[in-house]
């Protein structure tokens, strides 16, 4: 969603780098160039005046002019604001005491209103709640199966006594204001703890929707009022926004379809023009692509500093303990890394959603966007098939694969043999670094995970170890065969036995003085 925009953010940065002082003319060019940059990306002219006099004032104060690195104290500030203009703090639901929480969702047509109340449903879901949805749009052709369909993906109730209207020449009948009222009741008597309206839209801003929003809200009277709003349609998103504020004063905004390819203007306007905290996103098509909006994270991304924390979240949301433990416990034991354990590991990957948005929250990500976009979802299905295409035997002892067994293989999978070859060669690299790992040795892993200094120090002592092993051998031999034989018989009589033990070649010591361990004298010779 923002790619252009974190694009022009991270190239005007990179002609700040360098500079241990910042001019005034250096911070007029970069507060030109973001100005530009969220222009393009459609936030709203009132939005981008207010960010910008904010970014320059706390530049040209003491805050960049004392830093020790200004062109990271202009990033830190962007970072600052970014965060401000999108709401500030993370807002979550505000859960009822007594009854069922009533979530009322409102917005245009086409906005995705209907897909996001099942996905917000399997969110709560997962957080140990009991939500119900209510099929108030009657008016929208075949929103009321939608709804179904959506509410059994997402395994959880829907409330829906009135079919709706099947094509666009039927006309609406039935009453959503009271549709939405008895389906509270039947919310509180079956003890639902949450509730979810879905409304009507419309095309376009009108009198008679927001009439009908307005009455189901006073019937009703929910806890939060969600305006959904679609994240791609630019600039009319203020004005739509704005509207919807006046007519039905929502509490918090939801983004959709903020996996598109659109700029991203809208999600950066909305919160600032109408003062209400963006909530959630709406990720991906399918039901588990919803999160809870955090300023601070979505900053991070823009600015291409990655967001490791909703990364870390997924993957607990994810992960298997018992699978978790059980690597645990083998890592400790030392046991050998195999197939099936690598085939856990992927299949544990795969819960935690698509590879190529995981990757995306990285830092630095941006940089490699182009080889991320060509990433191929389907090589996971194809390493899968590879080792499911080998034996029992084969997956634990993968050494005994050879040429035609590798062919089998192959043949098996659908792959080429040298696909094969490469899975093997990547899984030997694999290993390796797991018994590094595990022994404690870490020298040899790449990059990042050696200790810092680890490599430095032992170059240098390596070369230390060579240049006095150089000395000693000048030391020690002679041009002069005479001499060098005499310098070889003063060695001998310096290698006194014990002297590598401390004690000196001249003194004698008592066995019964070491307390050493009854029959140990045997292994000491004669005595």
């Amino acid at each position: 969603m923002f790619n252009s925009l974190s694009d022009r953010l991270a190239n005007t940065f990179k002609n700040l780098r360098g500079k241990g002082r910042l001019t005034e003319a250096d911070i007029d060019a970069t507060v030109r160039e973001i100005r530009r940059a969220l222009l393009d990306a459609d936030v709203a002219v009132p939005v981008v005046r207010e960010f910008t006099a904010h970014i320059k004032e706390r530049a040209l104060g003491a805050e960049v002019s004392e830093a020790l690195n200004p062109s990271q104290q202009i990033v830190k500030i962007v970072n600052d604001e970014l965060q401000t203009i999108l709401g500030g703090e993370t807002r979550r639901i505000n859960m009822s005491k007594t009854g069922p929480t009533i979530i009322m969702l409102a917005g245009l047509q086409g906005a995705g209103k209907t897909t996001l109340a099942g996905k917000m449903a399997k969110w709560l879901k997962k957080q140990g709640h009991t939500p119900m949805l209510i099929a108030s749009d009657l008016q929208r052709p075949n929103a009321v199966n939608q709804l179904k369909v959506v509410g059994e993906r997402a395994g959880v109730k829907v409330y829906a006594p009135h079919p709706g209207v099947t094509s666009e020449f039927d006309t609406p009948t039935g009453d959503p204001v009271q549709v939405a009222r008895d389906g509270v009741a039947e919310a509180r008597a079956k003890l639902h703890d949450v509730v979810i309206v879905d409304t009507a839209g419309r095309l376009g801003v009108d009198a008679e929707l927001m009439q009908q929003a307005r009455d189901i809200r006073d019937a009703i009277e929910p806890n939060e009022v969600l305006f959904v709003i679609d994240a791609m349609i630019g600039q009319d998103a203020v004005n739509t926004a704005l509207a919807f504020n006046e007519g039905v004063d929502f509490t918090g905004v939801v983004l959709s379809k903020l996996d598109g390819d659109a700029r991203g203007g809208a999600a950066l306007s909305v919160a600032s023009v109408t003062g209400k905290p963006i909530m959630f996103a709406s990720t991906g098509e399918n039901v588990d692509d919803f999160e809870q909006f955090h300023p601070d994270r979505m900053a991070s991304r823009i600015l291409d500093m990655g967001d490791v924390l909703t990364l870390i979240e997924q993957a607990e949301a994810s992960w298997d303990k018992a699978e978790a433990d059980r690597m645990a416990q083998k890592f400790a034991d030392q046991e050998d890394f195999t197939f099936d354990d690598f085939l856990a590991q992927m299949q544990q990957i795969r819960k935690m959603g698509s590879m190529k948005k995981m990757l995306m929250m990285m830092p630095g990500a941006a940089q490699i966007r182009q080889q991320l976009e060509q990433f191929d979802e389907r090589e996971i299905d194809r390493v899968e098939a590879i080792v499911r295409s080998m034996t029992p035997h084969e997956r634990v002892a993968p050494k005994i694969i050879n040429g035609s067994r590798r062919a089998r293989i192959a043949r098996g999978s659908g792959v080429t043999v040298s696909e094969v070859n490469q899975l093997m060669e990547r899984f030997a690299q694999a290993q390796k670094m797991m018994k590094k790992l595990a022994s404690g040795n870490m020298s040899g892993l790449p990059g990042g995970m050696q200790m810092p200094g680890m490599a430095a120090a032992s170059g240098a002592m390596k070369k230390a170890n060579k240049k006095n092993a150089k000395k000693n051998n000048k030391k020690a031999r002679s041009g002069n065969p005479a001499k060098r034989a005499q310098q070889m018989q003063q060695a001998q009589q310096k290698a006194v036995p014990g002297s590598s033990f401390g004690q000196q070649g001249n003194k004698d010591f008592n066995l019964e003085d070491m307390n050493l361990p009854k029959g140990f004298e045997k292994f000491l010779g004669d005595k």
